[in-house]
């Protein structure tokens, strides 16, 4: 039979405009006939050009012999025997692209089998989006494996694997439990086939500690986060495991801290109060004493001034006392939380706040209701608002009080038209015991508590010693949505 350059009727009309690459090729890989997809493919201007062409023009040396040993292979067969074949090659189109395809060798049905159709399925996308998943899955610096729904590890990386003190071939194919304590893994057997009915992405141990074993059989803290993951061939699941040792003994000692905090605050009222109270006592008796030996109206007046000026020195240091252990307390969160209109609840701020009527205050409120904690937001609001009184420098003046949405957070500002914050005080205001203004009353622990309350709650307050109005501006970055270290459920 000579090159045939056509297929029979009933075999070209579907594959003409077949968006799948077809053509035909004898045993020395000539081509007799292409369709359009097969020209697009190579980057040829139309079918014909490929016509009496070597197929293997477009592989590589390596694959063009590959291909040869293929075909010599194929023919070797009866026609009538011959399975379709398929192999995964790179070609070299004519532009210079680089397609990844399946090239599939069939029979052509009612011929003496000197020819045969060849498919080819172009991949590319498919094959470099899985080989960019596999480079992110490696290079990743978190744990992630694969797991199948029986619970054997399909996949892992580096990661993991050294997170948990194993080369990555020697989990492949092993149940998911060698990586939990033996006490977890008959339970972990049961949450996994319930997972599996019911795939939603989700983070495991919301409500309780997930203990990872390392292979040399130290326990350390994981987080894990599972989602399905698609497959054709069965259903896998992806889990990404983050080691965070550092963040809990991180929250340890923080607890430590602040539980010391608290019990030093404790035990210094105790011992501050009691030397305290001796000297106002001997200070009565004292000016009693004396009252009583020259008479009430013969004490000079120097001396009962200084009188005056002891027991407001005593008064103040056990208000600095009480003021310790409210520190100490404001650094727990509160867990009760509110559904809060914020307009409301910046005029009950105003409201509850002393100001003078020489002062206008001004409210623009751009954003929705928020849920969180209502006390320690409104005390934050009032000690700032108070404090824009406080520290204005002038008998009146003008104060604003604005609500934004940035991110995830309500952003409470408060700000004035006074005189600012000296350059440099910016930090230093927040520290305990400091008096932003040392002309104005109070012992400098409001701006203290409440930046620490604010931090409690996972906000933080920012200042700018010249705001829009040139006084300072205090703003407040309250959230809205609470990260998982800041939720107790």
């Amino acid at each position: 039979m000579t090159l045939a350059m056509q297929l029979t009727p009933d075999i070209e009309a579907p594959l003409i405009k077949a968006p799948v690459a077809a053509l035909t090729i004898d045993s020395a890989g000539v081509i007799s006939w292409a369709n359009a997809a097969a020209a697009s493919l190579l980057a040829e201007p139309d079918p014909a050009a490929l016509r009496l062409r070597l197929m293997a023009l477009w592989f590589s040396e390596e694959d063009a012999a590959t291909l040869a040993h293929m075909l010599d292979v194929y023919f070797a067969v009866p026609n009538d025997t011959r399975d379709a074949w398929t192999r995964q090659f790179t070609l070299t189109a004519t532009d210079g692209s680089r397609p990844i395809v399946d090239m599939t060798l069939t029979p052509i049905p009612g011929e003496d089998g000197s020819r045969v159709v060849v498919y080819l399925a172009n991949h590319t996308r498919a094959v470099t989006a899985e080989r960019r998943f596999t480079q992110m899955f490696e290079s990743l610096p978190l744990g992630i494996l694969v797991i199948d729904a029986r619970g054997h590890i399909a996949q892992a990386n580096a990661t993991l694997a050294n997170q948990f003190g194993w080369r990555v071939e020697d989990m492949i194919g092993r149940p998911l439990g060698m990586l939990l304590p033996e006490r977890y893994r008959t339970q972990h057997v049961h949450q996994v086939a319930g997972y599996a009915a019911a795939p939603v992405s989700r983070m495991m141990g919301m409500d309780r500690d997930l203990t990872g074993l390392h292979s040399s059989g130290h326990e350390f803290p994981v987080e894990i986060a599972l989602t399905r993951f698609e497959s054709i061939a069965q259903p896998l699941f992806m889990a990404i495991v983050s080691d965070i040792s550092h963040r809990k003994r991180s929250e340890s000692a923080l607890q430590q801290t602040n539980a010391q905090l608290e019990e030093f605050t404790y035990v210094a009222s105790h011992d501050l109060r009691s030397p305290l109270r001796g000297i106002g006592d001997l200070v009565t008796w004292v000016r009693e004493d004396l009252a009583e030996a020259l008479g009430e109206d013969n004490v000079p007046e120097a001396v009962t001034h200084n009188f005056e000026r002891i027991t407001q020195r005593i008064a103040r240091c056990e208000q600095m006392i009480d003021d310790l252990l409210d520190y100490a307390r404001i650094g727990v969160r509160d867990p009760q939380v509110h559904p809060i209109n914020p307009r409301q609840l910046v005029e009950e701020a105003i409201a509850l706040t002393r100001i003078p009527d020489t002062f206008r205050v001004e409210v623009d409120i751009q954003g929705d209701d928020l849920v969180a904690p209502r006390a320690p937001l409104s005390t934050s609001l009032r000690n700032l608002i108070s404090n824009a009184v406080k520290h204005h420098g002038k008998d009146g003046g003008l104060i604003r009080i604005s609500m934004r949405e940035e991110g995830r957070f309500s952003v409470f500002t408060v700000e004035d038209d006074g005189q600012g914050i000296m350059p440099g005080n910016e930090e230093r205001i927040f520290k305990l015991f400091h008096r932003a203004s040392p002309g104005t009353d109070g012992d400098g622990v409001g701006l203290a508590f409440t930046r620490r309350m604010i931090n409690a709650h996972g906000g933080m307050v920012t200042v700018q010693r010249d705001g829009t109005l040139g006084g300072a501006k205090f703003e407040v970055y309250w959230p809205r949505i609470l990260l998982r270290e800041n939720d107790d459920d």
